[in-house]
């Protein structure tokens, strides 16, 4: 019986005539006999609608992903393949049909057509009557909801991506279930992997949107400034509760993430579990700490004001009182695009987490702490192709190791007009960062006599102990003293003091 149809199937083979005919058809007999016990039938008249309904029904998905899935398979799977049984689905297929959705995401195969803008009873030009005085699409609603002549669009590799995920995923399936024996979606060609470019806000547009969203209400403020030390999924944030914080005497306080929210099919929010179903506990810093406990204060007063008892298991961040209400994503994601349109930042709540891991990653922190932080599998690997932004600072690190390695440039003269090297930080400053806090050290030492002209500098090894730093920390500070003219180096040889003169000073600062 077709496990999918359940209509009955016939397997047979012909045998030769012979002398031994009798006795190998008997063979042959034998071993379909088995075939069908074993349900090791490699024919079905199942279609490709058919196997993906009953791939989705046995796939453990995440409830948000099998309602992707879904609707893909119904917008673009099921009117192009659905019908097609099984047995005639071939790489060639596969090939003309991604190729189809890179041209037409409409699956207008060349067609010429107009597209109304709704399926009801209609009037295509919306100006009749009281007509647009020149044709602006751009600056005018009506002009951009009439009905148009067709305009192919490509579908977009990433849903394309997902699309081949799920026939490769049914069919692996139905070559288990033993429907087909080779599933073709391996060989066939798909697209490749988008270009990671994560769009981390600096730091300096963190503290804008923070500040600005304390200003107008201290609870938005607690909020955006959780999201952005916690690098937690927007769901996750909302579905936080009160419960969910602990805290022990003398140790810092930590917070529980295990689960988030979602909009069940009928449009209500629901919980459910994380996207990568891991439960972490991420330990807060003093300053969050102490941000939490006067968002606390704030929600135990406005429940005491309307005398109603603060609920330990109420919603953190909740627009009721009681917290028995949480916010909602979607209102969550409007509110922080207008905070960053009023000030012209060009950025989305997804993208602070984006910032949250490239910190930490250029902090130095190690690359399986960052992932269990954010809640990524894989080792670290989505968090380092999909989540780190690059930072000028780190490009500037990895130009200063070059620099140390060239030979000195040509001294300055009136004709040439070189500018003058570069100015050393100032040890009087108290924002310095630690490789400027050792080159400044270092020509301290120089300005002072500790170190003469022609001495050689500690090692960077010396330096990086001596410090408690990285060697590369180390070498960037030298690298400093080199660009400032006050100390030369070259490849196999030891940085020495320059001779007098050389360098720049601290009142170039």
């Amino acid at each position: 019986m077709d496990p999918v149809t359940k209509k009955n199937l016939y397997l047979d083979e012909v045998v030769p005539p012979g002398p031994k005919q009798a006795k190998e058809a008997e063979q042959v007999r034998t071993r379909l006999l088995n075939q069908v016990d074993e349900k090791r039938n490699p024919k079905t008249r199942a279609t490709v609608d058919q196997l993906i309904e009953k791939y989705f029904s046995a796939a453990d998905l995440d409830v948000q992903t099998l309602r992707g899935y879904r609707s893909k398979h119904k917008t673009h799977i099921s009117p192009l393949l659905g019908t097609l049984p099984l047995s005639r689905l071939d790489i060639e297929t596969l090939d003309s049909f991604y190729a189809q959705l890179r041209t037409c995401r409409d699956h207008c195969r060349g067609r010429k057509y107009v597209q109304h803008r709704t399926s009801k009873p209609h009037d295509c030009d919306e100006h009749e009557g009281e007509r647009c005085p020149r044709n602006n699409p751009e600056g005018c609603r009506r002009c951009r909801r009439m009905c148009k002549a067709h305009v192919c669009k490509p579908l977009g590799d990433s849903t394309i991506r997902q699309i081949h995920w799920i026939l490769s995923g049914a069919l692996d399936r139905a070559v288990v279930w033993h429907y087909i024996s080779v599933n073709p979606a391996e060989h066939a060609t798909k697209p490749g992997l988008p270009t990671p470019n994560p769009q981390a806000p600096s730091a300096d547009e963190i503290a804008a949107l923070i500040l600005s969203a304390w200003d107008a209400d201290p609870d938005w403020g607690a909020f955006l400034w959780l999201k952005a030390t916690t690098g937690n999924r927007r769901g996750e944030m909302c579905a936080l509760r009160w419960s969910d914080r602990e805290r022990r005497r003398g140790e810092p306080s930590a917070l529980r993430v295990e689960r988030a929210l979602y909009y069940a099919d009928g449009g209500e929010l629901a919980e459910k579990d994380t996207k990568t179903h891991q439960h972490r506990r991420l330990v807060l810093d003093v300053e969050t700490d102490a941000v939490l406990d006067e968002h606390e204060a704030r929600a135990r007063a406005r429940a005491e004001a309307i005398g109603v008892p603060f609920n330990p298991a109420g919603y953190m961040f909740s627009s009721v009182p009681d917290a028995s209400r949480p916010l909602d994503i979607n209102g969550v994601s409007k509110r922080y695009a207008g905070l960053a349109r009023r000030l012209g930042i060009s950025t989305s709540i997804k993208n602070m987490r984006h910032y949250n891991a490239t910190e930490l990653i250029h902090a130095d922190y190690k690359l399986l702490t960052v992932a269990a932080r954010l809640g990524h599998g894989g080792g670290g690997t989505t968090t380092l192709k999909f989540y780190t932004a690059r930072l000028s600072e780190a490009d500037q690190r990895a130009a200063g190791p070059i620099t140390a390695r060239m030979p000195p440039r040509p001294t300055a003269t009136e004709d040439t007009k070189l500018p003058r090297p570069l100015a050393l930080p100032d040890p009087a400053d108290k924002d310095l960062q630690i490789y400027e806090r050792i080159a400044a050290d270092l020509r301290g030492a120089i300005d002072s006599g500790v170190l003469l002209p022609g001495d050689a500098l500690p090692t960077e090894k010396a330096l990086a102990t001596r410090y408690g730093v990285a060697a590369s920390t180390a070498h960037r500070a030298v690298a400093l003293l080199v660009a400032a003219g006050a100390v030369t180096a070259s490849r196999g040889r030891r940085a020495t003091v320059a001779g007098a003169g050389c360098g720049g000073s601290h009142a170039d600062n």
